[in-house]
C-alpha cells in the first residue's frame, strides 16, 4: 500500500511549529497526488492551509492511532519519527507520570524533579528475575538485564548513563548500583555492597556542586566496575574518574556553589575537632562566596558532613586521615583569602603577618616566609644560570588559584585511590558490571576547551552506540533469516578523525603548546590553514578570527580559541610545589609523590576539568629523554588516551544505555519543555536509534500475537491449524506490496506504517460489525416496542370501554336511588323542623313566665329590706353626727389656741432677736439708727399725747360699752342658740355627704375588687394554662431528654463497643505484629544458624582430619533450645557426682543451662513467695487496724455483722472440708476399686455415684446460700458505712434529701427496726442451716466411712473372684451381693428400729432395688446366652474353614475357643500406652523414626502423626521412670534430628509438611498429657491416666513451638518457590477466557534473550498445584486450623505477586485484563468453597487484587465515578489507585483513556486517607502463625507399631 493512500479525510498529521516544535492537525479532505496544499484543522479548531515543499514534496508525518500512544517502547509505534517520539514521551511523562521509556535498547529517563516511590526494596524484588520487556521500563530492569546477561553469557557488562547536567545521571547510576548491591549481596562478611554504596556520599561531596541547572551536579565523569565472583556476588569495585572541573575550586558563576565538601566543613566548623581548622561562615571565604548562593534549600550541610565522615569510616579511611583531608581542604579555603598588594606593575607583595597565609602555613605545615616569597616570585632557568623574578599582582593571583586547583586535584586523586583500595577484594574477580556516569553533549554561548573535550568524548560514545545498534539489528535479521539489506546510518568517524587524527585539532594544539611563543591566535591560523575548505565538518565564523565551528553528530558548536593553550598546558610553579613537599604534615607530601619527575604539564586544566585515570604505565625501551617527554603529556593527550582505554573497556563488554533527559531548565516537577527535550533527544542518539529502526522493519510480531490481534480480518476458511501459514495467507491479501513485510522464523517484520494500516483495517471491520449489530438490534428493539405498544393499546381500549359501561350503569342506579332518598329526606327535614319549633316555643314560654314571677318576688323583698336598712341607718347617722361634731369642736378649739400661742411666741422671739441681729448685720448703719431713734422719740411724744386723749375717750367709751355689753350678752345668747341649731344641721348634712362619698368609694372599691378578682381569675387561668403548657413542654423535653439519654446511652454503648472492637482489633494487630516480629527474629536466627553450620562444615572439610573421639556439636539450635534443652560438649564429658555408680560412657549429659535456669526460677519463686507473704501480713495488719477502727467507732450493726461474717466463714470452711473429703473419696474409688466394681454399669458404683451427686448438689446449694448471705452482708455494710466516696454513681444531694424526708416522716427508726428483724431472721436461718448442715455432714462422714469399708471389702472380694473360674464368678458375685444386701438390711433395721415408717419406706426401696437387680441379671443372662450362641456359630464357621488344615482339633477345644477373646481386652487394658527403649538405642530410634523415614510411605499406609505418638510414648516411659536425663536426651536428639532432616531435604514440600504436622502433633501431645486442667477438658478418663507425672515439660513446649514456627516459615518459602513461576503466567498472561484480551503491538523489549519463553503455566496449573498441596497436608494429618493458615498464606502470595506485576506492567492494565483477573479470582474462590476453606481468611487476602480488577472495569469519567472508586477501593492504597489509573491502557479504540483531571479528582478525594505510601505489596510477608490446641481422641494403648519402621528394639509397656 502506498503511503499517500493513508492521507485521507480525518487522518491526523504532525506539522512543524516554532513554539511547540510539532502540532497535531486533521485533514479536511483526501490528499491526491499532485496537490500542493493540504487543508488542515488544528486541535484548537483553527483551519490552516499547509503548503508542501515544492522540491521534496514531502508530506507531513502521520500521527499514530490513539491506541499506540503511551507505549512502553518507542519502537512499538507504527510511525517512527520525531513528533511521534516526542508526543509519546510527553504523554507518558505528563499524563501517566512515567519517567522511564524504552527506545529499542535505550532506556530514556526523564528527570521528574520530584521524589517518586518507585525505588524501594519491594520494587527491586519485583524486578529481580523478570524479563526486561515483561515489566514497565525502569532503571532496575536495565540493571537486572545486565546482571542476568553477565550470569548467562559470562560476559562483562556496562551500563552507560549520559545526559546533560541536571538530567539525573548520577541518581540513575546510584540506583543501578543499589540494585546490584541488593540483589546480589556480598560473598564475604565485609559488606562490600555497603562500601560500594558508601562511596557515593564521598564522591558527591568532593566531586559534586550546585549549578544553575542542578543542585547536585557531578563535575566529573566516573566509571565504576563492580566485581563479582563465580556465584555472582559482589566482591569489590573499582572507580575511574574523568575530567574533574578544577576551575570550580577558585571560581563559581552566579547562583552556583563550590564543591559540597567546602560548605560541609564551614557548616561543621563549631565541632570541637574542627576548632583547629579556624573556619567560619562560607561567606567569609573568597572561594565559597562568589556564587552568592551558599545554601541549598532542603539540604543540611552539617548532616551531610556526618554522612560523609560515616562513609569514610566505612571505607576504612581512618580518623587521622580524615582530619588530614579536612586540614588540606581548610588550607585551600584560607589560601583563597590570601591578598596581594602591588608595588609596581611587575611586582607585588603580601602584607606582613598576613593571617590567611599564616593559617594556611600552619595547616599545611610549611614555612610562612618561604611560602610568602614563592607566591610573589618565580624562578627562571636558562642553560647557564637561574633567575628569580618577581611577578605582578594578576600573575600572583593566577598562580595562587593554580596552586589551589592543583592541591584539590591531587587530593581528589588520593581519595579516589583510597576508595579503590577499600573496595578492592583479595578474591579473584570472575566478572564485572561497569556503570559509566559521564557528561552529555554540551553547547553554550561561549564554548571552550572543556566543552571541546566533552563533545569529543560524546562523539566516541555515539560512534560506539551506533555500531552496537547496527549490530543488534543485523543479529535480529540474521536470527530470523530475513534478507539483510544495508541500512544507511550516520557515521561520525570523519568528525572523530578531525579531532584526533594526525594533524587533527588535538595534534595541532599539542604542537602549538610545544612552541616557545605559541599563542591561541597562531593555533587558530594553523587550524584554518589545515582544515578550512578541506573538511566539510570544520568551518570558520564569519566575524571572528579566534574561533572555529565543528559539525558534531548532535549540532554545530562554535569554540572560542582563547585559553585553549593555557588549559592544555595547565602550568603550576615548581617552587610552590617544592615548598609543599617539604611540609611537616606527613599526608601532604603523599599527594605529590608522582610529581617528582615532572611538574609543569599535569593532568589538569587550570580552568577546566582533569582526567583522573588508572592507566597502567607500560615501560618502554627508548631514548633517554623519552621518559621525560612521556611525563610532559598535555591534558588533551592524556584525555585522548583515557578515552581510548574507556572505549576498549566498553567494546569488551555488552553495553546497556540509559539516556537521561532534562524536561525543563527551571527544575519544575513534571513540566515538559518540548524544545529542550527535542534538543537532548537529538544529542543523545535516541532519534538516531529511531531512524535506524525505521529504515528497516521496526514493527515485529510473533505469529500467535498477529493471529490473536487480527483474527477479525480473517474468514473462517482462512484459519488453518498452522498459524504461520494462516498469517502468510492473510497478509498476502491485505498488503499487496510484499516489500512492506517479511516473514521470519518466529516473527513477522513490518515496515513503518503498516501496523497502522492494519489497525485501520481492523478498526473499520469492527466498526462495520458494530454498525450491523446496532442495526439489527435497533430493528429488533423497535419491532418489539411496536408490538408491545399495540397490545397495550388494545388492552387499554378494552378496559376503558368496560369502565365506561360500568360507570353509566352506576350513574343510572345512583340517579334512582337519589330520587328516593330525596323524597324521604325532605319529609324527614320538614317533620324535624316542626318538632324543633314546637318544643322551642314551649321552653321559651316556661322560661319567660318563671322569669317574671321571680322578678316580682325580688322587688317586694328588696323594698322590705330597704325600709329596715333606712331605719337603722338613720339612727346610726344621727349618733355618728353628734359624736363627730363634738369631737370637731374640741379639736378646733385646741388648734386655735395652739395657733395663737405659737403666734405670740413667735412675736416674742422676733422682738428678742431683731435688734441684735440687725446690729450684727448692719454695724455700719449707726447714723441711720440714730436718725430712726430720733424719729422714734418724736413719735413717742406724739404717742403720749394721743394716749392721754385716748384715756379720756376710753372712759367715755367704757361707760357706753357697759350699756351695750349687757345688750350684747343677751343677743349673743340667742345667737348661740341659733348657731347651735344651724351647726347641727350642717354637721348632719356633712355627715350625709361623707356617707355618700364612703358609699361611692365602697362601691368603686367593690367594682375594682371585682375587676381585680376577674383579672386575677383570668391571670390565674392564664397562669394555669401556661403552667399546663409548660408542663406539657417539660414533659416533652423530659421525654426528649429521656430519648436523648437513651440514644446517648445507646450511642455510648455502640461507641464503647466500637472502641472495644477497635481496641480488640488493635490488640490483635499488636499481638500479630509482636508474633510476626518474634517469628521474623526466629527466622533470622535460623538463617544465621544455618550459615554457622555451613561455615562449620566448611571448616571441617578444610581440616579434613577429624580428631579421635571428637564429637561435633549440633549447631542447629534455636535460641530457646540453647537456653532450655541443649547441652554443650563440656557437659557431655563431665561426670555427675550424684550418680557415680553408672559407667561414664552411659551418663546422661547434664543441661547446665536448664539447671541454672531452674535454680534461678526457684529463687524467683521463693522471692515471690516472700513478697506474697509480706503482702499477706500487710493486708492482715490493715484488716486488724480497720477492725480496730471499726470497733472504736460506735456503729449500729458492728457486732451483728461481725458475728454473721464469722458464721459465714465457718460455713465456708466446713463446705470446703466436705468438698475435699468427697473429692478424696471419689479419687480413692477411681484409683483403688477394681474395673468390674467401678465400672459405670456396676450397681455399687451407681449407688455411690448417686449419693455423691446428691451431696455435691447439696454443697452447691449451700454455696449459693453462702454467696447470697455474703452479698446481703456486703450491701448492709455499704448501706451503714458513710458515703465518703466521691466517685459513686449516687448523687450526695439526693441522698441528703432522702435522709431529710426520712427524718421528717420518722422513717429512720422504722427502717432500722425492720433491718434488725431481718438480720435476726437471717441469723436464725443460718443457725438452723448450720445445725442441719452439721447433721448432714456427720451423716455423710459416717456414710463415707462405711463406703470406704465397703470399698475395701469389694476389693477383697474382687481379688478372690478373679482367682475363680468364669462359671463360678457369677455365682460368687451373686452370693456376695446377697450377703451385702443382708448386712445392709440388718444395719438399716437397727438404724430405723425406732421409726417404723422410715424402715417401711426403706424396705420398699430395697425391694425395688432388688427387682431392678434381678431384671438386670436376667438381661445379662440373656445377653450372655446370645453371645455364647454367636460364639458357637462363629466357632463352627471357623472350624469348617480350617478342616483341611486342622483335622485333629477336638470339639472341646472349639467350644473353649470363645473364652480367649475375653482375656485379650484385659491385656490391652493393662497396656499403659508407653514404649520402652534402651539408652544405647536412642540414636537408632532417632535414625529410623526421623532421619531415614520416608514421609510418603508413612502418610499413605499409617495413621497420621505416628512418629509423634511413638516419640511421646517413649517420653512417657522416661517420665514414668523419673529419668530426667533420658527425657532431655531424647527431646534434644529429636529436635536436632528434625532440623537435620529439614536442612537436608528442606526444598521438598512433602518432607517439610510431614514434619510440621508431626511437630505440631508432638506439641499437642505434650500439652494434652501435661496434667494441666486447661488441656485436659477433652480427655477421656483413660487419657487422663496417661498424663505425665514427674516432669513439667512446659519449657520444651516453647522450644517445639519455635521449631514449628521455623518449619512453617520454611514450608511457606517452599510454597512460594513452587508457586512463584506460575502466578504471573497463570493469573495475568494466560487468557482463561479466550478472545477477550486483545494483543497490542509490542516493541523490541517484549521478549528478550535473557530467559526462554516459558508460557506453559495456566490457571489450571495453579489450581492443580493447590490441590496437590492440600491433599499432601490432609494426608499428613495436619491440623485444620493450620491448613487454613497455610492456604491463607498461599492466596496472599498469589494476590500480592499478581497485584505487584499488574502495578508494574502497563500492558496488563486494561478492561479485558480486569475481566480475566476477576474470572481467575472467582475460580480460586470456587476452589476454596470446594475445600470448605472460605472461613480461612484466604479470600480477604485477594481483596486488593479484586478491587484492582474492578478498578480496571468501572467507569472513570464523572465525579460520581470518582466517589464510587474511592468507596470501592478500600483495600488499595492511594498510590496503588493512582498508579492503576495512570497505567490504564485501552486495548481497543472504543475504550477511552483516563483523563488527568479525573486522576487529580481521585487524589483530592483520597488526600485525607492515611495509608502506606508504599506502592507494592510485600510479597515476602509471612502472616504470624499460631498453633491452636488440638487434642487427639486416639488412645495411646491402641497404637500399633508397624514392622516397616524398623523399631523392633522398643517394647510396649
Amino acid at each position: 500500500m502506498a503511503a499517500s493512500e493513508l492521507y485521507t479525510k480525518f487522518a491526523r498529521v504532525w506539522i512543524p511549529d516554532p513554539e511547540e516544535v510539532w502540532k497535531s492537525a486533521e485533514l479536511l479532505k483526501d490528499y491526491k497526488p499532485g496537490d500542493k496544499v493540504l487543508l488542515l484543522r488544528l486541535e484548537e479548531g483553527k483551519d490552516l492551509e499547509y503548503r508542501l515543499d515544492p522540491k521534496t514534496k514531502e508530506l507531513p508525518h502521520l500521527r499514530n492511532p490513539d491506541i499506540l500512544v503511551g507505549e512502553n517502547d518507542l519502537t512499538a509505534l507504527s510511525y517512527l519519527h520525531e513528533p511521534a517520539v516526542l508526543h509519546n514521551l510527553r504523554v507518558r511523562f505528563i499524563d501517566s507520570k512515567l519517567i522511564y521509556t524504552y527506545c529499542g535498547i535505550v532506556l530514556v529517563a526523564i528527570n521528574p524533579y520530584e521524589q517518586l516511590p518507585i525505588y524501594g526494596e519491594d520494587i527491586i524484588n519485583a524486578y529481580s528475575g523478570q524479563n526486561m520487556g515483561d515489566m514497565d521500563p525502569h532503571i532496575f530492569a536495565v540493571a537486572e538485564e545486565a546482571y542476568k546477561q553477565m550470569a548467562r553469557d559470562e560476559r562483562n557488562q556496562s551500563i552507560i548513563v549520559s545526559g546533560e547536567s541536571g538530567a539525573g545521571k548520577t541518581v540513575s547510576a546510584k540506583y543501578a548500583m543499589r540494585y546490584f548491591a541488593t540483589v546480589s549481596g556480598s560473598a564475604s562478611e565485609a559488606n562490600v555492597e555497603e562500601k560500594v554504596l558508601a562511596s557515593n556520599p564521598i564522591m558527591e561531596s568532593i566531586g559534586n556542586a550546585k549549578t544553575t541547572r542542578n543542585d547536585n551536579s557531578s563535575r566529573f565523569g566516573k566509571y565504576i566496575e563492580i566485581g563479582f565472583d563465580k556465584r555472582y556476588r559482589i566482591i569489590g569495585a573499582n572507580m575511574r574518574t574523568y575530567l574533574l572541573e578544577k576551575s570550580r575550586v577558585v571560581f563559581q558563576a552566579e547562583e552556583e556553589r563550590n564543591y559540597h565538601i567546602f560548605y560541609q566543613l564551614c557548616a561543621s566548623a563549631k565541632l570541637p575537632e574542627f576548632k583547629m581548622l579556624r573556619l567560619g561562615n562560607a561567606n567569609n571565604f573568597h572561594y565559597t562566596k562568589q556564587g552568592g548562593s551558599p545554601v541549598i534549600e532542603g539540604v543540611d550541610d552539617t548532616q551531610e558532613m556526618a554522612h560523609t565522615r560515616q562513609a569514610c569510616t566505612l571505607l576504612g579511611i581512618s580518623e587521622s586521615y580524615q582530619m588530614g583531608i579536612f586540614r588540606i581542604l581548610a588550607g585551600i579555603l584560607h589560601l583563597g583569602n590570601v591578598a596581594f598588594t602591588s608595588r609596581d606593575s611587575d611586582s607585588c607583595a603580601i602584607p606582613p603577618k598576613h593571617e590567611p597565609l599564616s593559617i594556611f602555613s600552619d595547616l599545611m605545615g610549611v614555612d610562612y616566609e618561604e611560602m610568602c616569597h614563592w607566591l610573589c616570585h618565580r624562578k627562571l632557568a636558562t642553560a647557564t644560570e637561574t633567575y628569580i623574578k618577581p611577578i605582578s599582582k594578576l600573575q600572583a593571583t593566577n598562580a595562587r588559584d593554580a596552586l589551589a586547583k592543583h592541591i584539590y586535584a591531587k587530593l581528589f586523586s588520593w581519595i579516589v585511590d583510597h576508595v579503590n583500595q577499600a573496595l578492592h577484594s583479595a578474591v579473584k574477580q570472575h566478572s564485572f558490571i561497569g556503570v559509566l556516569d559521564i557528561y552529555g553533549f554540551e553547547t553554550f554561548e561561549i564554548n571552550s576547551f572543556e566543552q571541546f573535550c566533552i563533545n569529543y568524548a560524546n562523539e566516541k560514545l555515539q560512534q560506539q552506540f551506533n555500531m552496537h545498534v547496527f549490530k543488534l539489528e543485523q543479529e535480529e535479521y540474521m536470527k530470523e533469516q530475513i534478507p539483510w539489506t544495508l541500512i544507511d546510518f550516520y557515521d561520525n568517524q570523519p568528525c572523530i578523525n578531525l579531532i584526533e587524527s594526525k594533524l587533527g585539532i588535538l595534534d595541532l594544539l599539542d604542537e602549538e603548546c610545544k612552541m616557545p611563543k605559541g599563542t591561541d591566535d597562531t593555533w587558530a591560523q594553523k587550524l584554518y590553514n589545515t582544515h578550512l575548505n578541506k573538511c566539510a565538518l570544520f568551518e570558520k565564523p564569519r566575524l571572528s578570527n579566534k574561533a572555529f565551528i565543528i559539525q558534531h553528530f548532535a549540532d554545530k558548536v562554535e569554540y572560542q580559541c582563547e585559553g585553549f593553550l593555557e588549559k592544555n598546558k595547565d602550568t603550576v610553579f615548581e617552587e610552590q610545589i617544592k615548598v609543599l613537599k617539604s611540609s611537616k604534615f606527613k599526608m601532604l607530601p603523599e599527594l605529590f609523590q608522582d610529581d617528582e619527575k615532572a611538574i609543569s604539564p599535569t593532568s589538569a586544566t587550570s580552568s577546566g576539568r582533569m582526567p583522573l585515570t588508572r592507566i597502567p604505565a607500560k615501560p618502554t625501551k627508548g631514548r633517554p629523554g623519552q621518559a621525560a617527554k612521556e611525563h610532559k603529556k598535555t591534558v588533551g593527550h592524556q584525555f585522548r588516551n583515557s578515552l581510548h582505554l574507556l572505549m576498549e573497556t566498553l567494546n569488551a563488554t555488552t553495553p546497556h544505555y540509559v539516556r537521561c533527559i532534562k524536561p525543563n531548565d527551571f527544575k519544575f516537577p513534571f513540566t515538559f519543555d518540548e524544545k529542550r527535550a527535542v534538543q537532548q533527544l537529538r544529542a543523545c542518539g535516541v532519534l538516531e536509534t529511531i531512524r535506524i529502526s525505521a529504515a528497516g522493519f521496526p514493527s515485529r510480531w510473533t505469529y500467535q500475537e498477529f493471529f490473536s490481534r487480527y483474527r477479525v480480518l480473517m474468514k473462517q476458511k482462512d484459519v488453518l491449524s498452522d498459524r504461520k501459514q494462516t498469517c502468510k495467507n492473510v497478509l498476502e491479501k491485505l498488503i499487496l506490496d510484499k516489500d512492506k513485510y517479511q516473514f521470519g522464523k518466529t516473527k513477522i517484520f513490518f515496515r513503518a506504517g503498516q501496523v497502522a494500516y492494519l489497525e485501520k483495517l481492523r478498526a473499520d471491520k469492527l466498526r462495520a460489525a458494530c454498525i450491523r449489530i446496532q442495526k439489527t438490534i435497533r430493528g429488533w428493539l423497535l419491532r418489539k416496542k411496536y408490538l408491545r405498544m399495540r397490545n397495550a393499546a388494545i388492552t387499554v381500549q378494552r378496559y376503558v370501554r368496560g369502565y365506561q359501561a360500568r360507570c353509566y350503569t352506576k350513574f343510572l342506579r345512583r340517579t334512582k336511588a337519589a330520587t328516593i332518598i330525596q323524597k324521604y329526606w325532605r319529609m324527614y327535614i320538614v317533620r324535624r323542623r316542626y318538632k324543633i319549633r314546637r318544643s322551642a316555643t314551649i321552653v321559651l314560654q316556661s322560661y319567660l313566665r318563671g322569669y317574671l314571677a321571680r322578678n316580682r318576688y325580688r322587688k317586694m323583698l328588696r323594698e322590705h329590706k330597704a325600709v329596715i336598712i333606712q331605719k337603722w341607718v338613720r339612727g346610726w347617722l344621727a349618733r355618728t353626727h353628734y359624736k363627730r361634731s363634738m369631737h370637731a369642736i374640741i379639736y378646733l378649739q385646741c388648734c386655735f389656741r395652739r395657733m395663737m400661742a405659737k403666734r405670740e411666741l413667735k412675736k416674742l422671739k422676733i422682738e428678742a432677736r431683731s435688734v441684735e441681729r440687725y446690729k450684727k448685720l448692719h454695724i455700719g448703719m449707726e447714723n441711720k439708727i440714730m436718725q430712726l431713734q430720733r424719729k422714734v422719740d418724736e413719735q413717742n411724744k406724739d404717742y403720749k399725747c394721743l394716749m392721754e386723749k385716748l384715756t379720756n375717750l376710753e372712759g367715755i367709751y367704757n361707760s357706753e360699752t357697759e350699756k351695750l355689753r349687757s345688750d350684747l350678752e343677751r343677743l349673743q345668747l340667742s345667737e348661740e342658740e341659733a348657731k347651735i341649731a344651724t351647726g347641727r344641721v350642717l354637721s348632719l348634712q356633712e355627715e350625709i355627704a361623707k356617707l355618700r362619698k364612703d358609699l361611692e368609694q365602697t362601691q368603686s372599691e367593690k367594682k375594682s375588687i371585682e375587676e381585680r378578682a376577674d383579672r386575677y381569675k383570668q391571670e390565674t387561668e392564664q397562669l394555669v394554662s401556661n403552667l399546663k403548657e409548660e408542663n406539657t413542654l417539660l414533659k416533652q423535653e423530659k421525654e426528649a431528654l429521656n430519648h436523648l439519654i437513651v440514644e446517648q446511652a445507646k450511642e455510648m454503648t455502640e461507641t464503647m463497643e466500637k472502641k472495644l472492637v477497635e481496641e480488640t482489633k488493635q490488640l490483635e494487630l499488636d499481638l500479630n505484629d509482636e508474633r510476626l516480629r518474634y517469628q521474623n527474629l526466629l527466622n533470622e536466627f535460623s538463617r544465621l544458624e544455618e550459615r554457622y553450620d555451613d561455615l562449620k562444615e566448611e571448616m571441617i572439610l578444610m581440616v579434613n582430619v577429624p580428631k579421635p573421639g571428637h564429637k561435633r556439636t549440633d549447631s542447629t539450635h534455636s535460641s530457646n533450645e540453647s537456653e532450655y534443652t541443649f547441652s554443650s560438649e563440656i557437659a557431655e564429658t563431665e561426670d555427675m557426682p550424684l550418680r557415680t555408680e553408672e559407667p561414664s560412657e552411659k551418663k546422661v549429659p547434664l543441661d547446665m543451662s536448664l539447671f541454672l535456669k531452674l535454680q534461678k526460677r526457684v529463687t524467683e519463686l521463693e522471692q515471690e513467695k516472700q513478697v506474697m507473704q509480706d503482702e499477706l501480713d500487710r493486708k492482715e495488719e490493715q484488716m486488724l487496724r480497720s477492725k480496730a477502727k471499726e470497733e472504736e467507732k460506735p456503729q449500729i450493726r458492728g457486732a451483728e455483722l461481725e458475728y454473721e461474717s464469722l458464721k459465714r466463714q465457718e460455713l465456708e470452711s466446713e463446705n470446703k472440708k466436705l468438698k475435699n473429703e468427697l473429692n478424696e473419696l471419689r479419687k480413692a474409688l477411681s484409683e483403688k476399686s477394681a474395673p468390674e466394681v467401678t465400672a459405670p454399669g456396676a450397681p455399687a458404683y451407681r449407688v455411690l455415684m448417686e449419693q455423691l451427686t446428691s451431696v455435691s448438689e447439696e454443697l452447691d446449694v449451700r454455696k449459693e446460700e453462702v454467696l447470697i448471705l455474703r452479698s446481703q452482708l456486703v450491701s448492709q455494710k455499704e448501706a451503714i458505712q458513710p458515703k465518703d466516696d466521691k466517685n459513686t454513681m449516687t448523687d450526695s444531694t439526693i441522698l441528703l434529701e432522702d435522709v431529710q424526708k426520712m427524718k421528717d416522716k420518722g422513717e429512720i427508726a422504722q427502717a432500722y427496726i425492720g433491718l434488725k428483724e431481718t438480720n435476726r431472721l437471717l441469723e436464725s436461718q443460718l443457725q438452723s442451716q448450720k445445725r442441719s448442715h452439721e447433721n448432714e455432714a456427720e451423716a455423710l462422714r459416717g456414710e463415707i466411712q462405711s463406703l470406704k469399708e465397703e470399698n475395701n471389702r469389694q476389693q477383697q472380694l474382687l481379688a478372690q473372684n478373679l482367682q475363680l473360674p468364669p462359671e463360678a464368678r457369677i455365682e460368687a458375685s451373686l452370693q456376695h451381693e446377697i450377703t451385702r444386701l443382708t448386712n445392709e438390711n440388718l444395719y438399716f433395721e437397727e438404724l430405723y428400729a425406732d421409726d417404723p415408717k422410715k424402715y417401711q419406706s426403706y424396705r420398699i426401696s430395697l425391694y425395688k432395688r432388688m427387682i431392678d437387680l434381678m431384671e438386670q441379671l436376667e438381661k445379662q443372662d440373656k445377653t450372655v446366652r446370645k453371645l455364647k450362641k454367636q460364639l458357637k456359630v462363629f466357632a463352627k464357621k471357623i472350624g469348617e474353614l480350617e478342616v483341611g488344615q486342622m483335622e485333629n482339633i477336638s470339639p472341646g477345644q472349639i467350644v473353649d475357643e470363645p473364652i480367649r477373646p475375653v482375656n485379650i481386652p484385659r491385656k490391652e487394658k493393662d497396656f499403659q500406652g508407653m514404649l520402652e527403649y534402651k539408652k544405647e538405642d536412642e540414636q537408632k530410634l532417632v535414625k529410623n523414626l526421623i532421619l531415614e523415614l520416608k514421609p510418603r510411605g508413612v502418610a499413605v499406609n499409617l495413621i497420621p502423626g505416628l512418629p509423634a505418638y511413638i516419640l511421646f510414648m517413649c517420653v512417657r516411659h522416661a517420665d514414668y521412670l523419673n529419668d530426667d536425663q533420658k527425657v532431655r536426651s531424647l527431646l534434644t536428639s529429636t529436635i536436632n534430628s528434625i532440623k537435620k532432616v529439614l536442612k537436608k531435604r528442606g526444598d521438598d514440600f512433602e518432607t517439610v509438611s510431614f514434619w510440621l504436622s508431626n511437630t505440631c502433633r508432638f506439641l499437642h501431645c505434650l500439652k494434652q498429657y501435661s496434667g494441666e486442667e486447661g488441656f485436659m477438658k477433652h480427655n477421656t478418663s483413660r487419657q487422663n491416666e496417661h498424663c505425665l507425672t514427674n516432669f513439667d515439660l512446659a519449657e520444651y513446649r516453647q522450644v517445639l513451638s519455635d521449631l514449628a514456627i521455623q518449619i512453617y516459615q520454611q514450608l511457606v518459602r517452599v510454597l512460594e518457590n513452587i508457586l512463584q513461576p506460575m502466578i504471573v503466567s497463570g493469573m495475568l498472561e494466560h487468557e482463561t477466557i479466550q478472545g477477550v484480551s486483545g494483543v497490542k503491538p509490542t516493541g523490541l523489549r517484549k521478549r528478550t534473550s535473557s530467559i526462554a519463553d516459558e508460557g506453559t503455566y495456566t490457571l489450571d496449573s495453579i489450581l492443580r498445584q493447590l490441590n496437590s498441596f492440600h491433599s499432601v497436608l490432609c494426608q499428613h494429618g495436619m491440623d485444620p486450623e493450620l491448613i487454613k493458615q497455610v492456604v491463607k498464606q498461599m492466596f496472599y502470595i498469589v494476590g500480592a505477586v499478581t497485584l505487584n506485576n499488574l502495578l508494574l506492567r502497563k500492558d496488563m492494565c486494561s478492561w479485558s485484563k480486569g475481566m480475566q483477573i476477576r474470572y481467575n479470582v472467582s475460580q480460586l474462590e470456587e476452589w476454596l468453597r470446594d475445600k470448605n476453606l472460605m472461613t480461612s481468611g484466604a479470600k480477604e487476602t485477594l481483596e486488593p487484587l479484586i478491587q484492582a480488577a474492578q478498578l480496571l472495569q468501572v467507569k472513570k469519567k464523572t465525579d460520581d465515578d470518582a466517589e464510587a472508586i474511592c468507596s470501592m477501593c478500600s483495600a488499595l492504597t492511594t498510590a496503588q489507585i493512582v498508579k492503576v489509573l495512570n497505567l490504564y491502557t485501552p486495548v481497543n479504540e472504543f475504550e477511552e483513556r483516563v483523563s488527568v483531571s479525573f486522576i487529580r479528582t481521585i487524589q483530592m478525594r483520597l488526600r485525607d486517607r492515611k495509608d502506606s505510601p508504599q506502592l507494592l505489596m510485600d510479597a515476602k510477608h509471612i502472616f504470624p502463625v499460631t498453633f491452636p490446641f488440638n487434642p487427639s481422641s486416639l488412645a495411646l494403648e491402641t497404637i500399633q507399631i508397624p514392622a516397616s519402621l524398623g523399631l523392633g528394639f522398643i517394647s510396649r509397656v
